[in-house]
């Protein structure tokens, strides 16, 4: 299948009278990002100054779009990547299609294509804006799958060898005859944040792409440009500020051209709402839970963006949600309740992701523990210790009393499913002692906080944070199954198939592919029920 050509594609959302009016044109967008698949609210709400607000759900957050929509005509709605891939049950069954038609209902217009929109390669990503049945599943849901109505943008992805994008760079749209642009990017660190589904393809700088886009439009005349990035910030503010701004996002903001107006973005689940370099920038969080809507005064003389003003907003529960999209919701609970709702096991308390001050959490140990016993056997690849990546556990297992009969709280495998829902299989292979030491150093690379990942309960060691880089991990600290670590000996280990791809994992011995790890997951949890959370003793900080 040939790569979309680059496109110049211009629809009119207002009167397209070929004088534009006299005053400046008021223009609306509105933004989510990293929805992810979730069409029912996530347990956890938005963390307020007065408490925790519950929000989302595909049906209330099109609700709150068309309450928008409908006093502004003059509205684009847009995604800044990861609608889907890495999602709960209901949506992953289906291969993520109910996503994409709930997104048909809900009107998005644009979505600047993300990592997670290459999870399943780049034919089954052109499914999703072609439509059609899977090519092994065939048509699971209720009704043939149409595709996508809104358009897909990748101004710096392309097949390699190739000069054209795999979909069109940029969206021209006419705001009350005003033209915007819209130019979607994925982060360019796909590879490295993606299964090997994304070989033949080479993903260009984020800032280079857009700036070398911008005498095109200006040629066009077009001087109001919206960059629509899945690459985001860390800040430390609520959801509607901007203090304490880092990350990834301020090197490619820097050297963004001045003819930028605004930066909509995603990746890191943040949400923020800033003023950087004279611009908008902004990032709705994750899962629905926010929408972003960016106020524009529009010069209808010039095409210049006169002034933008952002706000972050909650997607509160307290309106109904809009008719077609709970029809479609409930029609996909419906089919994927058997599998959905089937109790795998019981636990004692919740299990959360949330780390400590040493890096660890109750659920990282709980599913290395059981990527452990899943391998131990000798038959089964012989692991001694077993590590999980921390950004490989989505939510934690939360606890509800299943009657008056019993304290435990009742796990289901759509719960399950949740917290580990990328398909990853479990891998053992052979490192020496120097390379796991190495593999524990590397946590802190990149100079910026360090990235743990989760160890089972057979290794124990102790990190300074005030130590040189590669120094951090005391080496005498170290020990397997209660002994110190041998530099020189070889180790099996467990680790996901994601994990194993990479850094000093992917340079292991004696690979060998075990159960998915879902299933091993669910295994550990029927034997060990009813489950008392970890406890958090494994990684020690100085």
């Amino acid at each position: 299948m040939r790569p979309a050509p680059r496109a110049l594609i211009v629809f009119a959302l207002a009167g397209c009278a070929h004088r534009g009016p006299a005053g400046p044109v008021s223009a609306t967008i509105l933004a989510i990002n990293d929805f992810h698949g979730y069409l029912q609210a996530p347990s956890d709400g938005v963390h307020t100054p007065d408490g925790e607000v519950q929000a989302g759900g595909a049906a209330v957050l099109a609700a709150h779009l068309a309450f928008v929509k409908a006093a502004q005509p003059n509205t684009v709605v847009v995604a800044a990547g990861d609608l889907i891939g890495a999602s709960p049950l209901m949506s992953a069954l289906f291969h993520d299609e109910p996503t994409i038609e709930a997104m048909n209902l809900m009107g998005l217009d644009i979505l600047g294509v993300g990592n997670h929109e290459f999870d399943e390669g780049l034919n089954e990503l052109l499914r999703m804006k072609q439509g059609g049945c899977h090519p092994v599943d065939g048509c699971r849901g209720s009704q043939p799958f149409e595709g996508a109505r809104f358009e897909f943008l990748a101004a710096n992805v392309r097949r390699a060898q190739e000069k054209e994008t795999i979909f069109p760079p940029y969206s021209i749209r006419e705001m009350g005859g005003v033209p915007v642009a819209f130019i979607g990017l994925t982060l360019e660190d796909t590879p490295g944040v993606t299964p090997p589904t994304v070989a033949d393809l080479a993903f260009a700088d984020e800032a280079d792409s857009v700036n070398a886009l911008v005498p095109e439009l200006l040629a066009k005349e077009v001087r109001a440009i919206v960059v629509v990035l899945h690459e985001g910030g860390l800040p430390k503010g609520n959801y509607d500020q901007c203090e304490g701004m880092s990350g990834p996002l301020l090197p490619i903001l820097e050297r963004l051209h001045p003819e930028v107006d605004v930066v909509v973005t995603g990746h890191t689940h943040q949400a923020y709402n800033c003023r950087i370099g004279g611009r908008v920038v902004t990032s709705a969080g994750c899962y629905g839970r926010l929408y972003t809507q960016i106020d524009l005064r529009l010069d209808p003389a010039t095409h210049q963006v006169l002034s933008a003003e952002a706000h972050n907003h909650i997607v509160t529960q307290d309106r109904p949600g809009e008719p077609p999209v709970e029809a479609l919701v409930d029609r996909y609970q419906l089919l994927a309740a058997p599998i959905a709702n089937r109790v795998v096991g019981h636990i004692k308390a919740e299990i959360n992701k949330r780390p400590n001050l040493a890096g660890e959490s109750a659920l990282g140990n709980l599913i290395a523990d059981a990527q452990l016993e899943a391998t131990a056997a000798p038959e089964n690849g012989g692991a001694v210790l077993a590590f999980m990546n921390s950004g490989g556990i989505r939510t934690g297992l939360d606890f509800t009393k299943s009657g008056e009969e019993s304290e435990d709280g009742l796990v289901t495998y759509g719960e399950l499913f949740a917290v580990q829902p990328f398909g990853n299989t479990v891998v053992t292979l052979t490192l020496t002692g120097d390379q796991l030491l190495q593999f524990l150093e590397n946590q802190w690379e990149g100079g910026s906080a360090p990235r743990f990942s989760q160890v089972s309960h057979t290794l124990r060691y102790r990190w300074d944070p005030e130590a040189p880089d590669g120094q951090h991990v005391e080496v005498a600290s170290v020990q397997i199954a209660g002994q110190p670590l041998d530099r020189k000996a070889k180790y099996r280990i467990a680790v996901n198939s994601f994990m194993a791809q990479r850094g000093v994992l992917a340079a292991g011995e004696d690979l060998r592919n075990g159960p998915p790890d879902i299933e091993a997951f669910e295994a550990y949890l029927k034997r060990h029920s009813p489950l008392v959370p970890p406890t958090l003793e494994r990684i020690q900080r100085r």
